[in-house]
């Protein structure tokens, strides 16, 4: 006999509002039962998308590869090559792809008739393991029951082919037969993966992050583990004065304005006026806008405006840093206030006990007695770009998508998903961390900065909590125990300032060295509760270099690296261009990509990526929904709907009979 606190039967009269009978919740109960038994969903994990927003929106139309492999062995032995392209890229792109492909043919109702059954048989293939329930709940409402009729229509005592034909012929009749072709499509996109992880760093150096955002805004089931670039956005649109600085600072240094001024509608006149003033007469030879093959204005008189801009920016950001290390002693960053070791009458600057001269000595609006201070024309200009960073609809529309679906980690389905790293000293041991009178390490450190990470966006106005958490949005963003950054320091100064190559290292946290023994990362899994056999950590940030034989695959199987240099930047230097991690019920398949050129040569040519599989865990037995989180949840479910029927026949209820 189940207790029935006051509270457990206020919870139980609720759920009988949506359950009235015991029979409706006994069906619901089978329902949930049956769905345990089926097969969990495929799970894709990518990271380190920097932007690069044509290669990305292209791997989530194609599913990261799988949509044209089930196109192959659905159709491979009765279609041409040509023909299997055709429809590939018509299911990643159809409403550009369709106008093409009718303009080719010469009996249009026949090439209509062939795609629809095509497209038929292939939404049947990648809705076989769901139930008829959810395939149908994705199905779009203006045509789901005809999609639901074809799908699931039975030819026992009729002819499939006859009444296919009818139908199509219908939607030929009617003129929707364009319609149909694009629904079917988006629903084998859709079905194809039920869950996409994306474990840090959307942004970066890459074109249009914005326009990844923007098309993850949409899709169905997405979360984030946010990486160091994500952070120091996150600050910005909370009005970060630092962190805007930064922002600009990078977007800048790779010539990237479109994503300020276009995907966000953030203007930079203000900027380019001040640049100008103090900045018309300067060497700019180190402060050139990195190259970009794609960029579209390479004029050398727009490089010098961009570059103006990036030198002003540096400075100011200095500025705002000496500021931000001053009030926050917690951060240990004092060595890192540069204003304040350059000696400027000498052009030296100070670091790591060594001086150093500097190779650019133009500081016109630094005051060497109090290089900290903001000029009255510096502080109408930050002041100007805090509202502008707050007052974008679109970018504070996307970070909060990041906020609500995002995390520092998440564990998922047995799985630890996080960007960085966790702080490890040389013996293993999680780093202890002092912050604000209190010590963190491991899980209590990646709970802390989660924390902190919202309090800088969503405590009240003014407050000093508001503050403290948009100056640790900053430190996750370079400080040396940040778990999303993973490194002692982000030098950032020194490359601009110091010719030595020795004074810019980034060494990395012990951490990178040690998840080479299968015992560390297991010691990582348990500090976050997960000691199932098949647990694994998914971790991005540091991209594997597979161009010189580096693995992704770390710690015995049990951690998998997934920055494979999705950015074009980074090409050169892991020789592929990304990684997706594939999760289904079979096991775990990491898919290694090759450079992607253009979405407007893949609708054209059928361009496709070209990926390969390797699998890296085979699961003893299929994995069902029973077997996840998903499962914990609808056991719930079941016990609580087995509370309700149990109060229903004890009169604890009253069901209500029609």
């Amino acid at each position: 006999m189940r207790e029935y606190t006051p509270e457990r039967l206020r919870h139980l009269t609720l759920l009988a509002e949506k359950y009235p009978t015991a029979l409706s919740a006994y069906s619901e109960i089978i329902r949930l039962e049956a769905l345990l038994r089926l097969p969990k969903g495929t799970e894709h994990f990518m990271s380190d998308l920097h932007g690069e927003h044509e290669a990305f929106i292209h791997i989530l139309n194609s599913a990261s590869g799988v949509i044209r492999e089930k196109i192959d062995r659905l159709l491979g032995d009765t279609t041409p090559p040509e023909e299997r392209a055709d429809l590939a890229t018509l299911i990643y792109y159809p409403r550009e792809k369709l106008p093409e492909l009718k303009a080719r043919q010469n009996d249009l109702d026949g090439w209509y008739q062939r795609v629809l059954l095509q497209l038929i048989d292939l939404c049947r293939l990648v809705s076989s393991k769901h139930t008829r329930r959810h395939v149908r709940a994705v199905m779009p409402k203006e045509c789901g029951h005809i999609l639901d009729e074809l799908l699931h229509a039975h030819f026992e005592d009729h002819d499939k082919e006859q009444y296919y034909g009818e139908i199509i012929a219908s939607m030929l009749r009617y003129g929707l037969a364009d319609q149909y072709i694009i629904a079917l499509c988006e629903v084998v996109k859709r079905l194809a993966v039920d869950r996409l992880h994306i474990v840090g760093d959307l942004f970066d150096r890459g074109p249009r992050p914005d326009m990844i955002l923007e098309r993850l805004y949409q899709y169905h089931d997405v979360d984030f583990q946010w990486g160091n670039h994500d952070v120091v956005w996150m600050g910005a649109a909370a009005g970060s004065p630092l962190c805007i600085l930064t922002v600009l600072k990078t977007t800048l240094a790779y010539n990237n304005v479109d994503t300020l001024e276009r995907g966000y509608g953030i203007p930079l006149r203000c900027l380019e006026h001040y640049a100008e003033e103090y900045y018309a007469q300067s060497d700019l030879t180190r402060w050139m806008p990195h190259a970009d093959p794609n960029a579209t204005d390479v004029r050398p008189a727009n490089l010098a405006r961009v570059a103006r801009m990036h030198k002003a920016v540096t400075v100011l950001m200095l500025k705002l840093e000496a500021e931000v290390i001053a009030r926050n002693p917690d951060f240990e960053m004092q060595g890192r206030d540069y204003l304040r070791q350059i000696d400027y009458d000498a052009g030296t600057v100070r670091c790591g006990g060594k001086v150093y001269p500097l190779l650019d000595c133009d500081f016109p609006t630094v005051d060497p007695t109090a290089p900290e201070r903001l000029l009255p024309r510096e502080e109408d200009i930050i002041a100007r770009l805090v509202r502008d960073f707050k007052g974008s609809e679109k970018l504070q529309k996307h970070v909060e998508f990041l906020f609500s679906q995002g995390s520092v980690y998440s564990c998922v389905n047995g799985n630890l998903l996080y960007h960085g790293a966790v702080p490890m000293d040389e013996e293993g041991q999680f780093t202890a961390v002092r912050f604000w009178d209190a010590e963190y390490s491991g899980k209590r450190w990646f709970d802390c900065c989660d924390r902190c990470a919202r309090m800088g966006y969503f405590a009240p106005e003014g407050s000093w909590q508001r503050q403290v958490g948009q100056d640790f949005l900053w430190y996750l963003w370079c400080g040396a125990v940040s778990p999303i950054y993973g490194r002692s320091a982000m030098t950032t100064f020194e490359r601009l300032y110091i010719a030595d190559p020795a004074t810019h290292a980034e060494i990395k946290n012990p951490y990178y060295r040690l998840i080479n023994d299968p015992a560390n990362v297991e010691r990582i899994l348990a500090e976050f509760g997960l000691t199932a056999p098949n647990s694994h950590i998914v971790n991005g940030h540091v991209p594997v270099r597979a161009i010189e034989g580096e693995k992704p695959v770390k710690g015995g199987g049990k951690l998998i690296v997934i920055d494979g240099g999705f950015c074009s930047a980074y090409h050169q230097k892991t020789g592929i261009a990304g990684y997706t991690l594939v999760y289904n019920s079979h096991g775990m398949t990491l898919r290694t990509h090759q450079p992607f050129e253009s979405i407007e040569k893949a609708i054209h040519e059928d361009e496709d990526i070209e990926s390969s599989s390797e699998r890296i865990y085979t699961a003893p037995r299929r994995i069902l929904i029973g077997d996840t989180d998903e499962g914990q949840r609808k056991r719930t479910e079941i016990d609580d709907l087995e509370a309700l029927t149990e109060a229903y026949g004890n009169g604890l209820i009253r069901e209500k009979m029609e």
